[in-house]
């Protein structure tokens, strides 16, 4: 009686196929469309996934994810603030900005029904006739005047800012904190404004979070031991330009910086072992110190 010949091993994914190869970690066939290469020999695809999540993942020296490295976070702040000025030259639809002596949609700083609408603004009549303001419970204006610009001119040089200061920052951070820093950065740059300038003077623009990222650049890149001495030209010619130049909120830039440098020193030097946890209750209590600043000045301008 003769014996059956042996048969060959079949892939453990795919049956029919028959292979000589076996995974080197799990000992199992696999065939040529199974096989993932490895440091030594081939593995399969169930072993690799089980390897990908033992590995933990890359994070920056503060804590943040290493995909902060592609910019996804600055390229798509730029992309939100084109887009809204595209939407503030479409409202002006009755050319009032063009009729101004501003340039169409308010090329060289005019304000638009969006702006109107957006901006920082303590309390005034508003062109329509009603009362408006951060007063008046219009709070969401500390957070869109970030996202508003008077004029393509005004936009062109904060979003070239921002993709020099915000690529930098974002690749260090990771895209998680540099969202915080440039938001609570604003916001607080927006809550100076509100508080220092005129009831009726409206401001918008990125560049209360711009500031703010000036300032963390200058921490972070010095905490990395890296050389900081061709930012602070930078910085210092940007506050000489707000100092000079009329029109330009003061208060809003120099808030900005302050809020963002605090911001930063709580990333920065967050203690290793609490790192997360630190940064998180940092950052909320600096919320919660805006917050108060915004409630003090509604009471001063409702008194």
């Amino acid at each position: 009686m003769s014996e059956s010949p042996p048969t060959a091993p079949v892939c453990y994914r795919h049956p029919g196929r028959e292979t000589y190869v076996r995974c080197t970690r799990c000992n199992r066939p696999i065939c040529p469309d199974c096989m993932r290469e490895a440091s030594v020999g081939h593995q399969c695809p169930e072993c690799v996934n089980e390897g990908r999540r033992s590995v933990r993942p890359a994070r920056t020296a503060f804590g943040g994810g290493a995909a902060g490295r592609h910019g996804y976070v600055t390229k798509a702040l730029i992309a939100l603030n084109v887009l809204l000025m595209l939407l503030s030259i479409a409202s002006d639809r009755g050319g009032d900005a063009a009729a101004g002596g501003s340039g169409f949609g308010g090329l060289m700083g005019g304000d638009t029904p969006l702006t109107n609408w957006g901006s920082v603004l303590g309390r005034a009549f508003l062109p329509d006739g009603t009362l408006g303001g951060i007063a008046e419970g219009q709070w969401y204006r500390l957070v869109t005047a970030m996202f508003l610009h008077y004029g393509v001119v005004h936009l062109l040089l904060n979003m070239w800012a921002l993709w020099v200061l915000g690529r930098s920052l974002e690749a260090s951070l990771g895209r998680l904190r540099f969202a915080a820093l440039y938001l609570i950065a604003g916001l607080g740059g927006n809550v100076a404004a509100y508080l220092f300038s005129s009831q009726n003077s409206a401001t918008a623009g990125a560049s209360t979070a711009i500031f703010g990222l000036f300032a963390a650049l200058l921490i972070i890149e010095r905490k990395l031991g890296r050389d900081i001495s061709q930012i602070i030209p930078v910085l210092v010619i940007n506050l000489v330009f707000t100092l000079a130049v009329p029109g330009i909120s003061i208060p809003g830039h120099l808030g900005g910086l302050l809020v963002g440098g605090a911001v930063a020193l709580v990333f920065a030097y967050a203690p290793r072992g609490r790192r997360t946890l630190v940064q998180v209750v940092g950052g909320a209590i600096i919320l919660l110190v805006l917050l108060a600043l915004v409630l003090f000045r509604t009471a001063q301008l409702l008194g």
